[in-house]
């Protein structure tokens, strides 16, 4: 199918849609939260979400929904002490993990390179106030960047699935501002994906330069299926014009603006 663009796509904010993000059932990904304080929202990203990537040896990554982070990492250093900095865990416990993620880092405090049934994991906890607040303002754009590209969600208890509506159609509208007059569904979604590695120092020397092209290309029918409804959403709105091409099956679309 292919996409003509409107002009009038920012006017058209209102639309209210459900979005579907890729959700499974608990397995092996999800199996790290057998060893954790329960979470409210839990969610699996990176590459290991490819569906061609078999490969056990590799990180799973994963964010943390929780109500009360300081209660949270004291209940988790009585469990799990060692996936904790020892410095941290003997300075200042909980208390300074949860400082230190709210005054110096994005409210996220990560605990990688930790092993469970043989797999390895790393997971990041944040404030579930945190988490909604990102998603619904873009104030720290690094959660919401996070659930603009595919997961797997493990647990939502609080309905995160369905109010990242609003993450969606935002990333999509931004997209559609800085796309040239003709581009394919391929360039949506790398723009899509590229909003949350602008300006990350990263991207210049430590990460790979084809790390969004490589995002898209391995995930492009995941892509496809968690902004569906937002791309028919904005056609409903006469914000895209869609059209079939000749050859249904073909992965990419041709979009243009009006």
């Amino acid at each position: 199918m292919s996409y003509v663009v409107s002009r009038e796509f920012s006017m058209c904010f209102d639309v209210a849609f459900k979005v579907r993000m890729h959700s499974e059932n608990k397995d092996d990904l999800g199996s790290l939260l057998d060893c954790l304080p329960p979470v409210d929202f839990c969610c699996i990203y990176g590459s290991t979400l490819h569906p061609n990537n078999h490969d056990k040896s590799e990180m799973v990554d994963y964010i943390l929904g929780v109500s009360d982070p300081l209660q949270w990492h004291n209940e988790n250093l009585k469990m799990n002490k060692d996936h904790y900095a020892s410095w941290m865990a003997h300075l200042g416990g909980a208390k300074l993990v949860t400082h230190v993620a709210d005054k110096v880092g994005v409210g996220v405090h990560f605990h990688p390179f930790v092993t469970y049934n043989g797999r390895l994991f790393k997971y990041g906890v944040v404030r579930m106030n945190d988490l909604v607040e990102d998603i619904l303002q873009w104030k720290k754009f690094y959660l919401s960047g996070r659930l603009q590209k595919p997961v797997r969600v493990v647990v939502d208890n609080l309905d995160i699935n369905n109010l990242n509506y609003v993450n969606l159609r935002a990333a999509v509208s931004a997209a559609l501002l800085l796309l040239p007059a003709k581009f394919t569904e391929a360039d949506l979604y790398a723009k899509i994906c590229s909003l949350s590695y602008m300006g990350d120092v990263r991207m210049l020397f430590a990460e790979d330069r084809n790390k969004v092209k490589t995002i898209v290309t391995g995930q492009f029918d995941l892509f496809t299926s968690m902004y569906k409804q937002t791309l028919e959403g904005y056609a409903a709105k006469d914000v895209l014009k869609l059209s079939s091409l000749k050859r249904p099956s073909a992965p990419i679309s041709q979009v243009s603006i009006l």
